[in-house]
């Protein structure tokens, strides 16, 4: 993704099922100075290894929110590696930097439900980014998902070929 630094600051929102390779994604725009937000990071910095309650998923964020706003006041591009399955929740968080003037741009990892299941076999809990997953669960994410639109606003499609970790 190209930053015009004219620009303020940037949000993106990492789209996908589980196992698509939003983080993947996410990372290169690390790498490239964004400021990286995650569920998973911030679960596993909290000790937590296994799926949360939803106290604790709202806490989470609640948190993170509260980060990703400090950060683009602060004049931060932030990635936001979450998954934004379902259409609602792309629509708070624009809806949530539209008084900023901020009009996030939506990451679709467009991935096939055959290489996602190619994929989970590789995750062991080991670390914050290795959310383990079984096929099962993969195949019910994959059939829950909300691709987006491009009438929800600025949309960028990758397919896993364009990734390049």
């Amino acid at each position: 993704m190209k930053v015009d630094q004219s620009r303020g600051p940037r949000v993106a929102m990492m789209c996908g099922p589980g196992g698509a390779g939003k983080t993947t994604y996410a990372r290169r725009l690390e790498r490239e100075g964004w400021t990286r937000l995650s569920f998973e990071v911030e679960f596993w910095e909290r000790g937590i290894s296994t799926v949360p309650s939803a106290d604790v998923v709202a806490e989470v964020a609640a948190d993170l929110r509260q980060r990703m706003l400090r950060q683009v006041a602060e004049g931060n591009d932030v990635v936001l590696d979450f998954g934004f399955w379902f259409r609602r929740q792309r629509d708070e968080f624009r809806a949530l930097v539209a008084p900023l003037g901020i009009v996030p741009v939506t990451v679709y990892v467009a991935t096939s439900l055959e290489t996602i299941l190619s994929r989970v076999g590789d995750r062991h809990g080991r670390w914050a980014d290795d959310w383990p997953l079984t096929e099962q669960t993969a195949t019910e994410y994959f059939g829950r998902f909300e691709p987006p639109t491009p009438e929800e606003g600025p949309l960028e499609m990758v397919r896993p070929a364009d990734q390049k970790g």
